[in-house]
């Protein structure tokens, strides 16, 4: 096995970024912290938004990241991906974005994918799976986007999204976008 490099690379789309992937994250700087290294999170399909499983940029998921990250102390580098549909190249092509290091991940085929390369993987368990997992953040935040009681948005996001995370959807307006998909074609 490899040596751990100098980082802690997490690696996801972050559509959004949800109390998931704080807890991971949070599980990264950990291990970090416990073996000297720096933590990157890795933005996966940087090209894609404005779609119903992509609705936020590159640009906005960053955003997001480091929205959060001013609210916890936890020092991240971030790096945003591009796919390349090539499961074969994946890991050399998203190592040269992302660098050398430990892949922290709960996502089975991404860590096997990873340790068939020769990478370090540290495993971390799914935490609340059935409550954060994309598509189900997605479509709650699908329901709250035409809801007109900003105090009940808060309340319902607060249960699935970081708090700087609520935050950042308000403030930037970023759940009206969300009613707009209906099975990938506007609604309006």
């Amino acid at each position: 096995m490899n040596e751990p490099g100098t980082q802690c690379i997490v690696l996801g789309r972050f559509q959004p970024f949800h109390k998931g992937h704080e807890y991971l994250v949070e599980k990264a700087h950990e291990f970090a912290i416990a073996h000297g290294l720096n933590v990157v999170i890795a933005i996966g399909s940087a090209q894609a938004g404005y779609e119903p499983d992509n609705p936020w940029t590159s640009e906005e998921r960053l955003d997001m990241i480091q929205q959060w990250c001013k609210n916890t102390n936890i020092d991240v580098q971030c790096v945003c991906i591009d796919d390349i549909n090539d499961e074969q190249r994946w890991v050399e092509y998203a190592g040269t974005i992302h660098g050398d290091g430990v892949l922290v991940t709960s996502n089975e085929p991404t860590a096997t994918l990873y340790e068939r390369e020769g990478k370090m993987v540290q495993r971390v368990e799914l935490n609340q799976r059935d409550t954060f997992e994309g598509w189900r953040v997605r479509q709650t935040m699908k329901m709250l986007s035409t809801v007109d009681d900003q105090k009940a948005i808060q309340m319902v996001l607060n249960e699935i999204l970081p708090g700087a995370i609520t935050s950042w959807m308000i403030e930037n307006d970023a759940l009206f976008r969300l009613s707009t998909f209906e099975t990938g074609v506007h609604a309006g």
